[in-house]
């Protein structure tokens, strides 16, 4: 079974992880992690792993964690589902900036325009 995240799922991870370091709590990122996977890939990783629980699935390999490198997690996540004979495919993580900057500068062309129209 191959599973992909795409771009926005793998943004959404990336921001998660970044929270859950700095706060040292991971139950967000637990959260966020169960919900890149649709509805039909948690059922067939359930019929694939020992535990037969997903969540719990996950919150194992959060207890694995370091709790100090996104890439780190990612490692640990792809050696698990491969356990499971689940091969996960993402958009690396540094592939991403790109995305954000141009959105950032698209943000702030919207601010400036809006300034703009306050003063007359």
């Amino acid at each position: 079974m191959e599973i992909f995240l795409n771009k926005r799922a793998m943004r959404q991870v990336r921001l998660s992880v970044a929270d859950a370091i700095a706060d040292g709590e991971t139950d967000a990122l637990r959260e966020d992690l169960v919900s890149t996977f649709s509805d039909d890939d948690i059922e067939e990783i359930e019929r694939r792993i020992d535990s037969g629980d997903f969540y719990d699935f996950i919150t194992e390999i959060l207890d694995e964690w370091s709790g100090e490198d996104l890439d780190e997690l990612l490692e640990l996540l792809e050696t698990q589902l491969a356990d499971a004979d689940v091969d996960l495919k993402y958009t690396a993580p540094e592939d991403d900036d790109s995305d954000e900057v141009e959105e950032e500068t698209e943000e702030e062309l919207i601010v400036d325009e809006t300034d703009d129209d306050d003063d007359v």
